[in-house]
């Protein structure tokens, strides 16, 4: 809501925009910040990422032993997840916001198996002694390192990731394409700019730049830019 208000000023704009995109497309505006945002897309990420596998490792689902199948479940569940978040990254982003998306991701996981190898935290229903591995002795420094994943867990998402999704809101860009098109009002024909709210047939409904309207639009090629105004804290 805050990202379409600042957008298009806000006002009666809000509700045209709502309601030329219609509910089904409604979603579309927060997917739109986050892959258009590298930043906000990578730490969301990075985010889910962690708090996914801290869920499932809460319930059990990372062995702590050192059996080689407890090894290969270990490594599979703190590898492969990563891994396509990093994937998928690197196709919106590139390949060096894959990397570290992937590198952080992973890097986050690691602190959650330390700290369940070592006891420092058990399964939901486990003991303490049935739920670690009492031969596992991590060097000093992946205790801290596991200590401080806490902490940077903790930040990116109190902090970091409400701080990046207020930013992306008030930048002043669209949240998808800005089109220019042929807009017919009466029996006037101009072109004109359009944010895309949704597609009708060969032509695309969206708001008009120039006029402050949901506009049809014929005849549709892509801009470079989806800057509409000044970010907030230029303004």
């Amino acid at each position: 809501m805050t990202k379409v208000a600042y957008t298009v000023g806000g006002g009666n704009a809000v509700r045209d925009v709502f309601m030329g995109m219609e509910p089904a497309n409604w979603p579309d505006v927060l997917l739109g910040m986050v892959i258009t945002d590298p930043l906000l897309g990578s730490v969301l990420a990075v985010v889910i990422s962690r708090v996914v596998f801290a869920a499932f490792a809460a319930r059990g689902a990372v062995p702590s032993g050192r059996a080689r199948a407890d090894r290969l479940r270990r490594a599979a569940l703190t590898l492969v997840n990563p891994l396509a978040v990093g994937v998928i990254d690197a196709c919106l982003f590139g390949p060096w916001w894959g990397l570290a998306t992937g590198l952080a991701a992973y890097a986050l996981r690691r602190g959650v198996v330390v700290e369940y190898r070592t006891g420092r935290r058990r399964p939901h229903g486990s003991s303490r002694a049935a739920s670690h591995d009492p031969g596992y002795r991590p060097a000093p420094w992946l205790r801290r390192a596991a200590a401080a994943e806490q902490v940077a867990a903790l930040l990116l998402t109190v902090v970091a990731l409400p701080v990046l999704t207020f930013a992306s809101a008030l930048d002043g860009q669209a949240w998808t394409s800005i089109v220019a098109c042929r807009v017919t009002d009466g029996t006037r024909t101009a072109d004109a700019r359009l944010i895309e709210l949704s597609r009708k047939g060969n032509g695309v409904v969206g708001w008009n730049l120039d006029a402050e309207e949901v506009s049809n639009g014929l005849g549709c090629t892509a801009t470079e830019s989806r800057y509409v105004r000044e970010p907030w804290w230029r303004s």
